[in-house]
Formats: structure tokens, sequence, C-alpha cells
């Protein structure tokens, strides 16, 4: 079951993304800034991944 995000979160995901991927590409966190591509991934397509397995819902209700 797939749900979308809101606008706003997909923003920050988006940027969030993105700036731990030039931190990456500077070497300034190393090789763990490359996890930035899931946030700018998720992002992107709009797509809440489901967190079940943490035990955390990001996915309630997202309506915006």
């Amino acid at each position: 079951m797939t749900q979308n995000i809101g606008n706003i979160e997909r923003i920050i995901r988006i940027v969030g993304g993105l700036v731990l991927i030039v931190l990456a590409a500077t070497n300034t966190v190393g090789v763990w800034g490359w996890i930035g591509l899931v946030p700018l991934a998720t992002g992107l397509t709009g797509w809440c991944p489901p967190y079940s397995l943490l035990g955390i819902n990001t996915c309630k209700n997202k309506t915006n």
C-alpha cells in the first residue's frame, strides 16, 4: 500500500538529501552522506516508505 507524503515534507526530504549528497561529494562526512540518496528519492517520488520494522509510522493520512 503506497501512500503519498505532503508537499512540505517532500521539500524537506529533497533539500536534506541534497545537503547530505553535497557533504559526501566534498568528503566532509565521508561515505555516510550517500545515504542522502534515500530521502532525495522518496522526496522526488512523493512516496512514504513504511518504517513499520522500526515501529515508526510516518505515513498517517497525509493530505497535502
